[in-house]
């Protein structure tokens, strides 16, 4: 919620100068400019315990996320080395008994055979 009312106070601030021009009158221009800094000064005060706690958070939670890059780095490089293009797949497919199956696209320009297939 808060970061859609950041979103939308700043796509409102960066609208307004772009009015406040077309406006020749300087006091507007001035009462836009400080209406504007008040709005973001507000959403800052409002922000900031939020912020505070995240910080806390990422401190909680740096020494996992370190370990799971070190121990998990190499697996998934590897895994990048071994697949050429995530788009020739589907998306993972998870069957009732747990199994999970990538399968692969099927190719456009190859054809299917007419009659029996060797499986």
């Amino acid at each position: 919620m808060r970061q859609i009312a950041l979103t939308s106070a700043l796509a409102f601030a960066l609208a307004m100068p772009a009015q406040a021009e077309d406006t020749s009158n300087e006091q507007g221009f001035s009462l836009l400019e400080e209406g504007a800094r008040l709005l973001f000064e507000g959403l800052m005060k409002e922000i900031e315990p939020a912020l505070r706690e995240m910080e806390g958070l990422s401190e909680q939670f740096e020494p996992a996320l370190r370990g799971f890059v070190e121990n998990m780095g190499p697996a998934l490089g590897d895994l990048l080395g071994q697949v050429e293009d995530f788009s020739k797949y589907e998306p993972p497919e998870i069957l009732p008994n747990g199994d999970i199956i990538i399968r692969r696209k099927p190719d456009e320009e190859a054809s299917t055979p007419e009659g029996e297939v060797d499986l």
